[in-house]
């Protein structure tokens, strides 16, 4: 199974790479900085390691082999990302990577990565896996059951979920054209928002009691 993800794992880096939507690298690397080095210096990316004090671990990152812990998740889903926070290595590079592991019925719930498509190919278990499309594709639904070795696309920015219709674990590796994706749950991000979004927003928004709006804010409520 160890072979089986590293070749999914290359496979998900080569394809993503073509496509990159980070901007283009103007020199061979450029390994990011820890934050803490910056004092409150802000840019669109990381700041440069000297190149001379670069090493290969910076390139590197162990783990993508172990199972994840989905029982800390109440959708029952857990992501290990190999992003550029975690891997310096990849910073200006466009591309990252992320193992999913799902539980039996676990769901990764509707989200969107602002700034990265992400191909997701199955290495273990069954998936319901789909992504909703703008207005101007009358929000149509794209969905697909997917076993192991199959592959699927979700395009940059759409909102989009995986669902474990198995009955034991799932397991998934996706490969994204940016270092550094990002992630809008939409519950989350509607209902759990802070500060909070006005519940009259919301109830006029959704056409419903402002009970039910009440309701559903609760489980994101810190």
């Amino acid at each position: 199974m160890k072979a089986v993800y590293f070749v999914v794992s290359l496979l998900a880096f080569a394809s993503v790479h073509v496509l990159a939507y980070d901007p283009s690298p103007l020199q061979d690397f450029c390994v990011a900085l820890n934050d803490s080095v910056t004092k409150g210096v802000f840019v669109n990316g990381k700041f440069c390691k000297d190149p001379m004090a670069v090493k290969a671990e910076d390139f590197y990152l162990p783990g993508f082999d172990k199972v994840g812990n989905t029982s800390a998740n109440p959708t029952g889903f857990v992501v290990t990302s190999a992003d550029v926070t975690t891997l310096p290595g990849l910073n200006t590079l466009g591309i990252s990577l992320v193992r999913i592991d799902y539980a039996p019925k676990g769901q990764n719930p509707p989200h969107t990565h602002p700034r990265g498509t992400e191909i997701l190919v199955v290495v273990e278990g069954t998936l319901l896996v789909g992504f909703v499309a703008s207005n101007q594709n009358q929000n149509r639904l794209f969905t697909k059951v997917l076993n192991k070795g199959d592959v699927f696309v979700f395009p940059i920015g759409l909102i989009h979920f995986q669902q474990n219709v198995g009955y034991g674990n799932a397991v998934a590796f996706a490969g994204l054209s940016s270092q550094n994706a990002g992630v809008i749950p939409i519950a989350k991000s509607v209902f759990g928002s802070d500060p909070p979004i006005s519940p009259e927003v919301l109830q006029k928004a959704f056409q419903v009691d402002q009970k039910i709006i009440e309701l559903l804010e609760k489980p994101f409520q810190v």
